[in-house]
């Protein structure tokens, strides 16, 4: 209790302060209020040999350059401590950026990895986002480092929701595109190439002019800067406030994309004269680009065995664990089909197909999806899908889903959702059937507010109770506070089955308040970030079945180096009881607890880093130790190995027991684009050793 005490002063005194140490920020221009740069993409005859040699390639001597890039971190609203470079030109079909990082040191560029997708944020990158339809809302990611890697997603609501393909920026999108990067005296240089049939924007051969903006993160700095300024509140999905991309003429063309699959396998038992056992199957893929800005996508006895593996999880609340989508069939555009509050109440849930409630696999026969725009501010999503029955599992099911969404001007939007399971075959109920309707909105006020909200309605047969939902939230954010509340109601009938649902039977109120110090000198600080939050949530006859309320404090160095010290008040309330651990019961009561929290990061970009969280504290009726230490080792840029556990150490009257989750990841990059990468993980709870070899060869995307 002292521990809990001390850190609860530590995270009161802060705040208290924040007003003494927001005086002592450093003064800098506004970003938001500064112009928003634009610049002219030029047509080019000869096509730039893409080999990350801007400088000596003479395509590029001749095109305008975008620059005078300006950080949010440290120093926010300064110009970057090294020049950047950013030349755009374009063919009939493919699109170019050569970007030039000068640095005065190259020996001090950080490279932390060459897999496809590695996170960008430990290393010198250069990301770019294109609004391709101007409607500062969607867009496209596109990202490297100095040895070339391709990182790419798509952004829906300026990021909104976060990672994932449930989120605003689904990162698990991958196009088809070509980049080279090269180290030099200079620094380094990126060429890159993005056909045109990879993204999507407005049909018509007019001159277009879309979104665009430039990030680039210089490591040993801890130093993030914007070719189009940023407040530091905001990051590079903030398409507001991006700049823009002028004089492309974009060409009418389409696209078609097939992927045939043969499968083969082949058993020989362990009995003398036995004879050999095989069997095949085979299936295809089909992308077709109806429009420059419409996607049609085919599959038939689809085959997902190329699909990375779930992390394992331990459960030990009474509520469903989330997985997010990997597979490529929907990820691109899935954002459009997106309703609902991310990993809580998702009304479209795309791994209900083909997946059964307990991970079986159930073979999906084929499908149809239509996603893209139309008249440019509508947002079109369409899906039907038929699975096989597996007995004992599920029954043969055919999915519908249609979504319409209408761009409206300031971040804001509105819409409608329709959602229907229908069941066949032996395995299937009399009535075997499930709809769900919703519509949706978003409202942008000026230039830092959003208000957002959903009604659903769900049918089953067979409910007794209402099946509604809504949601009604809003949030604010300014360079020195971010606030945000919300409701949220589930009726006790809800049922989206092809959605995704935490908990049912709800009234949620929640709100989050937070201010931004940035001390001009004080220890080594770049920011402080003192905050509290708190989510409640009530059943439909008043008894609170959970509450949390957190406040803490976030420590960031300019060297790397982050500490968050916190304190937790939760309340847990069972009106039956529950089953947390084999013969482990707690009884129907309301347990208050109070923990403290503290989560300590080294700095990540550095060849061998460690991070920790630990909470310390009461747990229903009795005590808590969670750890979950992490460790990453490097070796260049090609050998990297993260080590991760999570360890529980729970003493209850009903009984004391424990629980680890390791995991051990490896990978090795022969080039970007070639790499083998294993993971190991270990649940001791459920016994379970899960083992992932993959060896990937991406001579193509999945899904661009």
């Amino acid at each position: 209790m002292v521990i809990i005490r001390l850190l609860a002063a530590i995270v009161v005194l802060v705040g208290v302060l924040g007003t003494g140490f927001a005086g002592a920020e450093v003064p800098a221009e506004n970003p938001a209020q500064l112009a928003r740069p634009a610049l002219r993409a030029m047509r080019i005859e000869m096509a730039p040999t893409i080999d990350g040699d801007v400088l000596g390639d003479p395509a590029w001597e001749d095109v305008p350059a975008g620059n005078g890039f300006r950080q949010t971190a440290p120093d926010e609203g300064r110009f970057s401590s090294q020049n950047t470079d950013v030349y755009v030109a374009y063919t009939e079909d493919i699109l170019y950026f050569g970007i030039v990082c000068h640095d005065t040191d190259p020996d001090g560029i950080i490279v932390a990895d060459s897999r496809r997708d590695s996170s960008l944020v430990e290393t010198d990158s250069i990301q770019i986002i294109l609004d391709t339809y101007l409607d500062q809302q969607t867009g496209y990611v596109f990202g490297t480092n100095p040895v070339g890697i391709e990182y790419d997603g798509q952004v829906t609501r300026e990021g909104e929701g976060g990672f994932g393909s449930a989120g605003g920026f689904n990162k698990n999108w991958d196009g088809v595109w070509e980049v080279r990067s090269k180290i030099g005296d200079h620094g380094w240089s990126t060429e890159i190439a993005i056909p045109f049939t990879t993204i999507r924007f407005p049909r018509g051969s007019q001159e277009q002019t879309w979104g665009m903006n430039v990030q680039r993160n210089i490591r040993r700095r801890n130093e993030t800067a914007f070719w189009s300024p940023l407040p530091r509140q905001f990051n590079l999905y903030r398409l507001s406030l991006a700049g823009t991309l002028n004089g492309l003429e974009v060409p009418k063309q389409r696209n078609l994309k097939i992927a045939p699959y043969v499968l083969g396998d082949w058993q020989r038992p362990g009995v003398e004269e036995a004879d050999t056992e095989g069997e095949g199957d085979f299936g295809v893929d089909l992308k077709y680009s109806i429009s420059p800005s419409m996607t049609f996508d085919a599959t038939y006895n689809t085959d997902f065995a190329q699909v990375e593996v779930d992390e394992l999880q331990i459960n030990l609340d009474r509520f469903n664990l989330f997985f997010p989508e990997k597979r490529p069939f929907f990820l691109e555009n899935a954002g459009y089909f997106d309703v609902g509050v991310p990993e809580e109440v998702e009304l479209f849930f795309s791994r209900r197909i083909g997946i059964g409630p307990e991970g079986e696999i159930i073979p999906i026969q084929g499908g149809v999806r239509l996603s893209g725009k139309a008249a440019e501010r509508y947002n079109v999503g369409a899906l039907y899908m038929r699975t096989e029955e597996v007995v004992g599992v599920a029954p043969q099911n055919s999915f519908g889903v249609a979504r319409l969404s209408r761009d409206l001007p300031n971040r804001s939007a509105i819409g409608g959702l329709f959602i229907s399971r229908e069941g066949r075959g032996q395995e299937a109920q009399e009535e075997d059937y499930n709809r769900t309707y919703s519509l949706d909105g978003r409202w942008g006020i000026g230039k830092n507010g959003l208000v957002q909200g959903f009604v659903a309605q769900t049918k089953t047969p067979g409910a007794e109770e209402d099946e509604y939902a809504f949601n009604l939230s809003g949030r604010y954010d300014s360079e020195r506070w971010s606030f945000s509340t919300g409701y949220t109601e589930v009726a006790e009938d809800f049922n989206p089955e092809v959605g995704f649902l935490r908990r049912s039977g709800y009234r949620k109120p929640d709100i989050f308040l937070m201010r931004r110090i940035r001390p001009e000198s004080l220890w080594g600080l770049l920011e402080l970030r003192p905050h509290f939050s708190y989510r409640g949530f009530w059943d439909f006859d008043g008894f609170q079945e959970t509450g949390f309320l957190h406040v803490d404090n976030h420590w960031e160095w300019r060297n790397g180096y982050e500490v968050h010290t916190g304190i937790n008040f939760t309340r847990e309330g069972l009106t039956e009881p529950f089953e947390i651990f084999e013969d482990v019961i707690i009884p129907v009561g309301t347990y208050d607890n109070t923990e403290a929290q503290i989560v300590f990061y080294t700095n990540r970009g550095a060849p061998v880093a460690f991070e920790l969280r630990a909470v310390v504290g009461g747990f229903y009726s009795g005590d808590r130790i969670a750890l979950s230490p992490g460790f990453r080792f490097r070796i260049g840029d090609t050998f990297n190995t993260e080590i991760g556990w999570s360890y529980n150490d729970i003493d209850l009257p009903e009984g004391a027991f424990k629980t680890n989750l390791g995991r051990l990841r490896l990978s090795y990059s022969f080039t970007p684009s070639i790499f083998i990468q294993a993971l190991v993980q270990y649940n001791d709870v459920d016994e379970i050793w899960g083992t992932n070899l993959r060896f990937a060869w991406l001579r193509t995307a999945n899904t661009g």
